[in-house]
């Protein structure tokens, strides 16, 4: 046997070690335990003030007595939600505004009576929940760091009273430039101050023309914003929301979405309306010429063994207005984008899109699965005297994917490839963004839900129907939730027909909706003066025949 220089076996001195390691992974999930039960006793704490401040009284209770009471609630109603899609209506883009007071300008909900009096209509039509923008442009705007959510939990107060739930969309991006748009919100101004410092945070086309509507990827990890990066501002901003609203987390708070691009989408600046650059169906253009793209293009071409091929992206690809035939990188027959350049260069364009949502991902979903609450339920008294269980659910994290659905038809889909997807009749581009949405449980949502291929002029060969076909397609091989908004807002019979069949038609799993939850765009005097589709159009969505309609009066909003 061999002994130590201390007259120790190596068996003994083995067992010790090994005696140590136990002894460290009993204190860790020790640790562990008290941790999560810390967690429970704050957050339950805080779920209690807030209820409190909103019902009679709060009371936590077991998970059990919730799934019981879930129980009885589903065999008095004879039914259950097995196979519901739950409708959320988006919120106007300028519900929460900016009003100066004594020189300062602080966000406020702009119509708070009017707003309440619509979110008691939906609720009473039959909707789960509503959307609404949380502008960085607004929380963040005077100062790195200093945020203002009060107008936000003003908001959630009206929807936990009206019994909605709220997706929540962290909007890292300015409103005005996209179809839609009727109001101006910018990025922070600090944030744009730093942009006429070091422009090249913005991304920026072959012209040299700089989008300000949101941050480039290529400084993601760049410490430009006042000692931090923008992921890292990104995730104080999320950590901020959670923080603030941590009593409303689960509840009322269900899902919060990352905004990744520009209008909140993971994507390129491709195609920018709102300036005129672009219009409808051109291709749009590749959106790399920053400082940072370029270096890391140079970089890559290196690699590759070919740095002639980093000097920018490929020269004859048209402009914004293009169509694929009229440029040499799209061409139905002679595209270049099929030689092996123009797969390098199309790879890495689409990698560092992925890559982007990879990184603020894994920041975010960090800090959601540390500040939201675990498994609870609490017992609420309302003002009326009955009693009302909720559980607080897991608080999702998603992402939203453009409905680039121009140009599908044809070989290269050049709008999805200067968007970002490199998607194109040989190669599906959505199942590596579908894998790193799988690495963080997440959920997409994809717009253009209520567009047919047949309303689409023939020439610009869309088609709307077959990308979100193949978007469920493969949300469903990766075990992906899906949801659906759509893209322009419509109350005609067919819109309204394509977005329930798109929801509930040719179910591709065991009678499963294809869609995990549609967003419907968007609350106004417009849905009002088209009331009764809506309402209908809710019932068909919840599987119930109408009832009755009330007498809806015009409200402002």
């Amino acid at each position: 046997m061999m002994i130590d220089n201390q007259g120790e076996s190596s068996s003994d001195g083995g067992k010790r070690k090994r005696e140590k390691r136990r002894r460290d992974v009993k204190r860790q999930s020790s640790l562990q335990k008290s941790g999560v039960l810390w967690n429970r006793t704050r957050h339950a704490s805080v779920l209690r003030k807030t209820c409190e401040s909103l019902f009679a009284s709060c009371e936590p209770v077991s998970i059990e007595l919730f799934e019981q009471h879930e129980n009885e609630e589903r065999e008095g109603a004879g039914r259950g939600d097995t196979g519901k899609v739950p409708v959320y209506v988006m919120l106007p883009l300028d519900t929460v505004w900016r009003q100066e007071v004594g020189g300062v300008y602080n966000p406020v909900l702009k119509t708070p009576k009017a707003l309440n009096e619509c979110l008691q209509r939906l609720k009473a039509a039959g909707v789960t929940g509503v959307m609404v923008d949380v502008w960085w442009g607004m929380v963040e705007a005077d100062a790195p760091g200093k945020y203002n959510f009060d107008a936000y939990l003003e908001l959630l107060r009206m929807a936990a009273l009206n019994g909605l739930k709220v997706q929540a969309v962290m909007s890292f991006h300015a409103a005005g430039g996209n179809v839609g748009d009727n109001v101006n919100i910018p990025l922070p101004d600090w944030v744009l101050q730093v942009g006429e410092e070091q422009p090249d945070i913005f991304y920026t086309d072959a012209s040299g023309c700089r989008n300000p509507e949101c941050l480039s990827l290529g400084c993601d990890n760049e410490a430009v914003l006042r000692g931090r990066t923008p992921v890292e501002a990104y995730r104080d901003f999320v950590k901020a929301f959670l923080s603030a609203t941590e009593g409303y987390l689960g509840w009322v708070v269900s899902e919060v979405t990352v905004g990744l691009g520009p209008a909140g989408e993971m994507r390129y600046p491709s195609y920018p309306e709102g300036d005129g650059r672009w219009r409808f169906p051109g291709i749009g253009e590749f959106q790399c010429y920053d400082a940072y793209m370029l270096e890391d293009l140079k970089e890559k071409a290196k690699e590759v063994g070919h740095p002639e091929w980093g000097h920018g992206g490929p020269h004859d690809s048209g402009n914004y207005t293009k169509c694929p035939w009229e440029t040499g990188f799209f061409h139905p027959q002679s595209g270049s984008y099929k030689t092996e350049y123009g797969d390098f260069f199309l790879q890495w364009y689409s990698d560092l899109l992925i890559d982007h949502g990879d990184r603020v991902l894994a920041s975010v979903t960090e800090v959601v699965r540390e500040q939201c609450p675990p498994e609870m339920a609490v017992e609420c008294l309302l003002g009326d005297g009955s009693k009302k269980v909720r559980q607080l659910e897991e608080v999702k994290v998603g992402i939203k994917l453009a409905g680039v659905h121009w140009w599908y038809k044809s070989g290269s889909h050049a709008g999805e490839l200067t968007a970002g997807y490199y998607n194109t009749r040989q190669r599906n581009g959505y199942r590596s963004i579908m894998k790193m949405l799988k690495r963080h449980n997440a959920v997409a949502n994809f717009t253009a839900v209520e567009m047919r291929d047949c309303e689409q002029p023939e020439y610009a060969k869309c088609s709307p129907q077959g990308l979100l076909a193949q978007l469920q397609e493969d949300a469903v091989a990766f075990g992906i939730p899906l949801s659906g908004e759509n893209a322009l807002q419509r109350y005609d019979k067919f819109a309204l027909d394509q977005i329930e069949h798109a929801s509930y038609g040719e179910e591709t799993i065991e009678n499963c909706p294809q869609l995990k939850r549609l967003t419907f765009l968007r609350m106004g005097q417009s849905m009002f003066d088209n009331w009764d589709a809506f309402e209908s159009f809710i019932a068909r969505m919840n599987r119930r025949v109408p009832d009755d309609a009330a007498p809806i009066n015009n409200v402002a909003v």
